[in-house]
């Protein structure tokens, strides 16, 4: 049976009817097409006998198809704005990434939002867990995920630990900050407004992007995450992820510059949540960890929140999330790596990165 554009257009018709829970309709229009009649034609009792086991098979197909993908009453926010694949090329090399442009933007300048994804994960992956997406469309934001291919790391993870990857205008730090600058030349981007945020090796690269662009990035958001040169190769990079601390990672770590906001699970396995506590060393006055300790239920999980400021006045939070493991907290299960039971860190993240535009 030759698949002409009629008989397509008729598998559309049959799909749409199952989609609406008609099967009778969708069996009529099938038996129709593989008889190959116009809509008009009238069928024979002969011609619908022999058209009924083809018809019957093709239908089962499609309303499987249809279970499997079930009729939405109500777009995602990805279906409402744009998500679109673009390529950013620099002197480090190429790197591919996602941009979601909201359904509301009308060339006004909007804030921008930078997210890094973890190891084995990608911008899709990064974008159904911690739905940024939905908050970009809900706050009226610019959210671009670029991402790490296989061949720059076999995991995908960010650098983080090479030198050549910690430093401005080198290695990755240069095509993340490329892909920044592309993104608000091609989109009227509130050049105040400018955040950077990450997951675990995405967050340590946030942080020293934040360090490293104080210029370009007004603040970050890092969750379980590792501090700025904490490490300088793979060895001392496991060392850091497992809470060690040797004479060079501790004379070595360095805050960032900007306003930061941190997340870390204290039943993290994979970066020891002393890291977190590391990330806002900068941050405590005069030495101290002197803070705001807060331990309300946000989500399932309880939380702790120390509100910190460093000797210049620069904020930071450190919410350290009870029983949470190594993952997003607050995240959907449509994304890898994501603890839905705990408070919303994206949430939190949005509302702090607004809260904090640069100058203010």
């Amino acid at each position: 049976m030759k698949l002409n554009e009629g008989f397509l257009d008729s598998m559309k018709e049959a799909f749409a009817h199952f989609r609406e829970s008609d099967p009778a309709a969708a069996t009529e229009v099938i038996q129709r097409a593989l008889r190959g009649a116009p809509a008009s034609a009238a069928p024979t009792s002969q011609e619908t006998r022999a058209a009924e086991p083809r018809a019957a098979h093709v239908a089962d197909i499609l309303q499987k198809f249809g279970r499997a993908h079930p009729r939405r009453s109500k777009p995602e926010a990805e279906d409402r704005g744009h998500f679109s694949t673009r390529t950013y090329s620099g002197a480090a090399g190429q790197r591919n990434y996602k941009l979601y442009v909201p359904s509301g933007y009308r060339n006004e300048p909007l804030p921008l939002i930078v997210m890094l994804h973890g190891c084995t994960q990608d911008a899709d992956d990064f974008a159904a867990g911690t739905q940024m997406n939905s908050l970009a469309e809900q706050h009226g934001c610019i959210v671009v995920y670029p991402i790490q291919p296989q061949g720059a790391n076999p995991s995908k993870c960010w650098n983080w630990f090479k030198p050549t990857d910690q430093t401005r205008e080198s290695g990755e730090p240069s095509l993340i900050a490329g892909i920044t600058r592309k993104v608000m030349a091609g989109h009227n981007v509130d050049s105040n407004r400018v955040y950077i945020a990450g997951l675990s090796a995405g967050g340590a690269m946030a942080a020293i992007m934040a360090q490293s662009y104080p210029d370009l990035y007004a603040a970050a958001g890092v969750h379980s995450g590792l501090p700025v040169a904490c490490a300088h190769d793979l060895p001392s990079a496991l060392a850091a992820m497992r809470g060690g601390k040797s004479r060079t990672q501790s004379r070595a770590v360095q805050a960032p510059k900007c306003p930061l906001i941190v997340f870390h699970g204290d039943a993290d396995t994979t970066v020891h949540p002393t890291n977190g506590k590391d990330l806002v060393r900068g941050f405590s006055t005069n030495g101290s960890a002197a803070g705001q300790a807060s331990a309300e239920p946000a989500g399932a999980r309880k939380q702790t929140v120390l509100h910190l400021k460093s000797s210049d006045g620069v904020p930071a939070e450190l919410w350290t999330i009870h029983g949470a493991p190594h993952a997003w907290s607050g995240g959907s299960p449509r994304g890898s790596y994501t603890d839905p039971s705990g408070p919303n860190a994206s949430a939190e993240m949005v509302r702090f990165f607004l809260a904090h535009p640069r100058g203010h």
